[in-house]
């Protein structure tokens, strides 16, 4: 049976993936749709989590979270926002394992913005929040659905993630813990390690630098 918390998946995702990206002016002024979307969710963990943060938005500075957001995703390794990341490390597995990323963005027939490698994250929750607009296309609705399953195989990765941002008590936490709130492990599960394997060679491209 589907709880509250996975009913209102796509939509939580949606509102995930704006808050998981850089956090520039655009996603301050765009707090009215995305505290809009967050009260159509069911009551429960995802709600109250998204609620948090987007009250947190009304403390802080732009300057001042965009500072914070290079320093728990860029600097630290334990907050890395890339779900292979915590499967393959910087190897050249890795490869590998973000094709399945890039298929799923050809499945909807869109690109990560500025680079952005597949596995981001924000970008799986995008991929499965545009299936919450009523009337989608069918590629856009099943590329909906695929995003889900990865994130159901890597819900171990964001579950490294929460521990990582929990750790630096970092607010991020809230929003990451709402994606993992509505997440079920799938049939699935991709092996993940709290210190992931590095090579020396192939590294460049994997860990990226201040976005914004």
């Amino acid at each position: 049976m589907r709880g509250p918390s996975r009913r209102g998946a796509p939509l939580a995702h949606f509102v995930a993936s704006a808050l998981l990206g850089y956090p520039d002016r655009e996603l301050f002024a765009a707090r009215p749709v995305l505290a809009e979307a967050v009260r159509r969710l069911p009551a429960g963990e995802p709600a109250r989590r998204l609620g948090a943060f987007l009250d947190h938005l009304d403390r802080v500075s732009p300057p001042a979270l965009a500072a914070h957001y290079v320093a728990v995703f860029d600097l630290s390794a334990r907050c890395c926002p890339y779900l292979t990341y915590y499967t393959h490390g910087d190897t050249r597995a890795r490869g590998g394992a973000l094709l399945r990323f890039r298929a799923l963005c050809r499945t909807a027939g869109v690109e990560p913005v500025d680079g952005e490698l597949p596995d981001h994250l924000a970008v799986v929750c995008e991929l499965s929040g545009r299936s919450a607009v009523p009337g989608v296309e069918e590629r856009t609705a099943e590329a909906g659905r695929r995003a889900r399953e990865l994130l159901a195989e890597h819900r171990g990765a964001v579950e490294l993630l929460l521990r990582g941002l929990e750790a630096e008590r970092s607010p991020y936490a809230d929003v990451v813990g709402a994606v993992l709130a509505t997440v079920q492990p799938g049939r699935r599960r991709a092996r993940v390690f709290a210190e992931p394997p590095v090579e020396g060679v192939g590294l460049a491209g994997y860990m990226r630098g201040g976005r914004g």
